[in-house]
């Protein structure tokens, strides 16, 4: 049996994760991640491969696509253009 506890919590912006603790922090496996860093859907890390590190951005973006791949049955294209929406809302929001 594989244990599926997600945890969560707060990253602070200066901490950056490795692709094995993103995976966990989003409830996916490392795989899941490499898929969209390779197809250019995740956004830039800080190292290559394995030996990347991912912010509080990056974190946030996959736990988004996870939710709209899960949600709404999307591709993984399909999503990133959802949740690049989402953040120009956000983003033309705080502008006002």
């Amino acid at each position: 049996m594989t244990d599926t506890t997600v945890l969560v919590g707060v990253v602070i912006d200066e901490q950056t994760l490795t692709l094995d603790e993103l995976a966990c922090a989003c409830g996916v496996d490392a795989g899941w991640l490499g898929q969209r860093l390779a197809a250019g859907l995740l956004g830039c890390c800080s190292g290559e491969g394995a030996q990347g590190r991912f912010a509080s951005a990056q974190l946030q973006r996959a736990r988004r696509l996870r939710a709209v791949e899960q949600d709404f049955d999307a591709n993984p294209e399909l999503a990133a253009l959802v949740v690049d929406l989402i953040d120009e809302i956000h983003r033309l929001r705080a502008a006002r």
